[in-house]
């Protein structure tokens, strides 16, 4: 696997940009130690493309057609190795240079196998989502169990428009896609990776919880009743050290900026904060939509039930920053050979198993030979102090990577639907 060529440009009219895409890409295609002939593109646009992304597919495809199958989707933003474009005319466009037995790409006409019966087993996949599907929460981790690992990373869609996502097999890799267009909308669509294909995923969620976690004891549909037996909201205000008698105008400015770290009942100490104050990739963050007064109940963005794990938690740029470049330093520890004992974290993964994040097996230098990073579509830009900001912290602490990704409605890892985070998965090869 050789490192795979990356691009990415910006202008009001979507051909010159294509154009300069492709001349980006050409010239890496003849740099030594780059792909040549790869075979799997992806591409990532910003919604003032979405109206043309057929166009713009016939476009890329007939300039390279060496590449066989596209996959990609349309967000509020696209980003590049220490670069992002937000809310301007933009794509980026990576190419990947796999072994064509070791990937598939699927759609709604083409989904991907519900087992792994045939010549190609999933182990774990790029997901793109429709955020307008019914339930999808649902139908990601449906597609997580047609995977060997359950991992999935990927992004919702973000568009004022269409929700567009590109999907084209080539090479007769899924019966009906020949015939489908390579461009559609709803549902889910993405490329299934084979075991031959190293990869390590992480996720960033950005946000630091203000209290202890507490176990919810009384529920009803999305209003939290209890925490620990005690009334919901008197537990939020205390933690907040506010009082809606006393500053009602002060307490509801805090509840606003404050969040809920939810954890299943059976993940145990993966979903909670440890000793650097940022929650597991078991925590998904919800916002607070009210308060019950009647009951003393927290209403949040997703269904409860006794016997899950919460914590109130905030986000700001101090604790995004730094969880992002933890992210970042544990995948370049995991592409080192471990000449040490197995740390704590890598231990962990190996327990958890099925729908743990990828991690390689020690042994072996290997290197980078491309991400891709998919970010909410409410962390870029002034979140991270300034432009490019995030994507400056991941090329510094990463280094100077073949990166393309895009900023989404909601992040996909493992079999869960996120928010606030930022998933990056980096694909790996050894040197010769």
């Amino acid at each position: 696997m050789k490192r795979f060529p990356t691009a990415h440009a910006t202008h009001p009219q979507w051909r010159m940009a294509v154009a300069l895409v492709l001349a980006q890409l050409r010239a890496q295609m003849a740099l030594p130690g780059h792909a040549q002939a790869p075979t799997l593109g992806l591409i990532y646009i910003t919604d003032h493309y979405a109206a043309e992304a057929a166009a713009l597919l016939d476009v890329l495809s007939a300039a390279l057609p060496e590449v066989t199958d596209w996959s990609g989707t349309v967000g509020a933003g696209v980003c590049a190795s220490g670069a992002e474009y937000l809310d301007e005319p933009a794509l980026a466009v990576m190419l990947l240079d796999l072994p064509p037995d070791q990937y598939r790409v699927f759609s709604g006409v083409a989904p991907l196998p519900r087992s792994a019966s045939g010549p190609f087993a999933a182990h774990t996949a790029l997901v793109h989502a429709d955020g307008h599907t019914p339930d999808l929460p649902g139908l990601i981790d449906e597609m997580a169990q047609r995977t060997r690992t359950g991992y999935l990373f990927g992004g919702v869609c973000a568009s004022r428009g269409a929700g567009v996502q590109f999907a084209v097999a080539g090479n007769g890799n899924l019966a009906g896609h020949g015939a489908a267009g390579g461009v559609f909308s709803g549902g889910l669509s993405g490329v299934a990776f084979g075991a031959g294909v190293e990869l390590v995923s992480r996720v960033t969620q950005g946000c630091q919880p203000v209290g202890p976690t507490q176990r919810i004891t009384a529920a009803d549909g999305n209003v939290v009743l209890e925490l620990d037996g005690q009334p919901a909201l008197g537990a939020l205000l205390q933690t907040l050290d506010v009082s809606l008698q006393d500053d009602p105008q002060e307490a509801v400015r805090r509840i606003r900026s404050t969040l809920a770290g939810l954890t299943n009942a059976n993940a145990g100490t993966s979903g909670a904060a440890g000793r650097t104050g940022h929650f597991g990739t078991d925590t998904r963050v919800r916002h607070i939509l009210g308060l019950d007064g009647a009951r003393q109940g927290v209403a949040l963005a997703e269904a409860v039930e006794p016997g899950m794990q919460l914590a109130f938690c905030q986000r700001h740029a101090a604790a995004a920053r730094a969880d992002l470049v933890r992210i970042c330093t544990e995948i370049r520890e995991e592409l080192a050979p471990e000449e040490t004992e197995p740390s704590a974290a890598s231990m962990q993964r190996s327990r958890i198993g099925k729908g743990a994040a990828p991690a390689l097996a020690p042994g072996r230098q290997r290197e980078v030979a491309g991400a891709i990073y998919v970010s909410c579509s409410g962390r870029g830009g002034p979140h991270f102090g300034a432009p490019g900001a995030e994507l400056q912290i991941v090329r510094h602490a990463l280094g100077d990577v073949p990166l393309v990704g895009f900023f989404a409605a909601g992040e996909i890892a493992r079999n869960q639907l996120y928010g606030y985070t930022g998933v990056l998965t980096v694909f790996c090869t050894t040197p010769e």
